[in-house]
């Protein structure tokens, strides 16, 4: 990645779209546990700004809920930038330039006026979609009749409708979920490491899952695995779980794309 602002303003040819084998997830997670073992410092404080977040959702989901769509709104909106923190890490230990913390923090700010932020209202206007199509449901299957408080009779979701709407929320939400991935997996590091269009960025994303079905579907179970573990101890092994990810990310994109010069 470039660092003069007129080197950055020449825009990059699109990459090609490679393919990528089961054995180079494997390749790709190594190389990312080896880079939050190199730099544990830049992996931690970034993932502290995800695992700060979730406490403070799942805290205020004892609240309003008002305050709670609120925070979930805007976390995907500022959500990509702590990803570019550990991008950035990434590419400097493959090109073996220092890890500065000022220049690695300053690429993160600089994002804020390049093309990421788009992909944060991307996912923005995705989460409506499911925060309606959630509350939609809902009423659709228990309607106004459904006067029982939800957060403690756990027994009106073992009903018939209960089951059908969680049936129908489940097939909806892993639809909705591998569209968030489909078009950020690639998309994000791209967008740090040339200068692309989001849209064009989007597209090769989707693109490159799509010709790679197998694997970055496996790598989407393998996210979600991990995460979903992470999770169970009060978020504290995202401190952990969610740089290698990142880390690993990154190089899976270098080995899934081919950058023309």
């Amino acid at each position: 990645m470039t660092d003069t602002n007129m080197e950055r303003l020449e825009a990059s040819p699109v990459p090609e779209i490679g393919r990528v084998t089961f054995v180079e997830l494997w390749v790709s997670l190594k190389a990312g546990l080896y880079d939050f073992r190199a730099a544990p410092g830049f992996g931690l404080a970034f993932s502290a700004f995800y695992v700060a977040t979730g406490l403070g959702l799942f805290w205020l989901g004892a609240g309003t809920f008002i305050w709670t769509l609120a925070f979930a709104l805007g976390f995907p909106l500022v959500a990509p930038f702590a990803a570019v923190g550990l991008y950035e890490v990434s590419r400097r230990i493959e090109a073996g330039e220092p890890l500065d913390r000022h220049e690695i923090l300053t690429v993160v700010w600089r994002e804020r006026t390049r093309q990421l932020p788009w992909i944060g209202v991307i996912l923005t206007l995705i989460f409506l979609f499911w925060s309606f199509f959630a509350h939609m449901t809902f009423a659709m299957f228990f309607g106004m009749s459904a006067l029982t408080n939800v957060s403690t009779s756990y027994e009106i979701y073992f009903t018939a409708n209960g089951l059908a709407m969680i049936a129908m929320q489940t097939v909806v939400g892993a639809a909705v979920a591998f569209l968030v991935y489909g078009v950020s997996v690639m998309s994000l590091p791209l967008l740090v490491d040339k200068e692309i269009d989001f849209v064009t960025a989007m597209l090769v994303s989707l693109r490159t899952v799509s010709r790679n079905k197998a694997v970055l579907g496996a790598w989407a179970f393998v996210i979600a695995g991990l995460l979903f573990v992470a999770m169970l101890p009060l978020f504290l092994g995202l401190f952990v779980v969610l740089p290698v990810l990142g880390h690993a990310t990154w190089h899976l994109y270098r080995r899934a794309l081919y950058h023309p010069v």
